[in-house]
């Protein structure tokens, strides 16, 4: 488990921290062989079919690492080829943010569609739409947001898995739903793994009346990790099937029932134990896309561009229906601002433990307000990372994030 993790809760992080480079190396590793597949492809003995899907590919997980890499640290170096200097400034903010869209409009028009995608796992043309309507969705292009996704909407066959407590559950993980995923493969050697479950189990757990979770002698328990403030947990309606994935009590081995209510340290089995485990190792495929997010990212630009409209509550309804919570209804909306705010909390009890939350509270502007009210160091800067100490010691070229200068 990250040892700095604290630091991280607390907003107390700087340049030295370990779980930054963590996400500044893969990506550019990625961004590496892209560049080295597009340079080799072009001229190799590949059919044209080949290399336009090979192209296509690496364009594709080329712009997404720049997503990622953009979102995390702000304005990074701009690499597109293998002969670039090694020592490389910063890219304009402008140019950056051109190079993904383009590079994932390029990679809509040639990659095939989801049901042919040669190999699982593989990019298609479903994916580089989603991840396109999330970088408008979070660089506040609202009138694209709706025009791509109507576009998605109309083309592609995904819908709403059924029951949302069994859509995380790794004989799930082909579900209708999912657009573009983390692959999690239960290896010993954990490469890919998901690891949550090990890290969610409470002290000495034996099993869960809430959710029936017994525990198993191959699971792992490295306790008292990751953990739900009781804000949140109150903060879904009680009918809300969604919730059914929280453990607040549980049967210790000493067959005592414990509470972990009134001290923000309920648990979320949102990724719910791997019965064919490896050890440490768990294979849940972690949604990076699902359907859930675009008919939520296109409710969310059309309330931006005009307002509360039927249209936008139509969209949030279909994802509150399959949690079982009474639709929203127009009547009851007054403003932009109050369906704005109906929308991150819908967005927040739907994405728990996804890795969206972040993004979409600074793309509302209450990252850094709602860090303040919680009583942590928050500042305007903390809505970027700072690149790496290691990497700003290594290029001279390279600027820190700004606000950690």
């Amino acid at each position: 488990v990250e040892p700095t993790i604290k630091n991280y809760r607390d907003f107390n992080w700087d340049a030295t921290l370990d779980f930054l480079i963590q996400n500044w190396d893969p990506p550019y590793q990625s961004i590496r062989d892209a560049n080295i597949v597009l340079e080799n492809v072009p001229n190799s003995t590949l059919s044209d079919a080949e290399r336009k899907l090979y192209i296509a590919e690496a364009r594709f997980l080329r712009a997404i690492s720049y997503y990622k890499l953009y979102f995390f640290f702000g304005p990074v170096p701009l690499r597109t080829s293998t002969t670039q200097p090694i020592n490389l400034a910063k890219a304009d903010e402008n140019e950056l943010k051109a190079f993904i869209e383009n590079e994932l409009k390029a990679a809509i028009t040639d990659l095939p569609m989801p049901n042919a995608v040669p190999e699982r796992y593989r990019a298609h043309k479903a994916a580089a739409m989603g991840y396109l309507i999330k970088f408008y969705l979070n660089t506040k292009n609202w009138e694209r947001v709706v025009e791509v996704s109507n576009d998605f909407l109309t083309t592609f066959n995904y819908t709403l898995f059924g029951e949302y407590k069994d859509l995380f559950k790794v004989e799930n993980e082909n579900n209708p739903e999912y657009i573009w995923v983390r692959p999690a493969i239960a290896t010993t050697d954990r490469a890919t793994a998901n690891s949550w479950s090990n890290v969610t189990f409470p002290d000495n757990f034996k099993s869960s009346p809430e959710t029936g979770i017994v525990f198993k002698s191959t699971w792992l328990n490295w306790p008292n990790e990751f953990r739900i403030y009781d804000a949140f947990y109150n903060s879904f309606d009680a009918a809300d099937k969604r919730r059914k994935l929280f453990m607040t009590i549980y049967i210790n081995n000493a067959d005592q029932t414990v509470s972990l209510l009134g001290n923000d340290n309920i648990r979320s089995f949102k990724y719910w134990p791997d019965q064919n485990n490896a050890g440490a190792a768990h294979g849940n495929d972690i949604p990076e896309i699902r359907l859930a997010d675009i008919l939520l990212s296109r409710a969310e630009a059309l309330n931006e561009i005009s307002g509360p409209t039927q249209a936008s509550l139509d969209d949030i309804n279909q994802v509150r229906q399959r949690a079982n919570v009474v639709d929203l209804k127009l009547v009851d909306i007054s403003s932009k601002g109050q369906l704005r705010d109906l929308i991150l909390a819908e967005r927040g009890h739907e994405f728990y433990n996804e890795g969206h939350r972040r993004m979409d509270m600074i793309r509302m502007d209450k990252f850094i307000s709602n860090a303040i009210s919680r009583g942590k160091n928050a500042q305007a800067r903390h809505v970027r990372f700072p690149i790496p100490q290691t990497v700003l010691d290594s290029d001279p070229l390279l600027k820190p994030t700004i606000g950690y200068e």
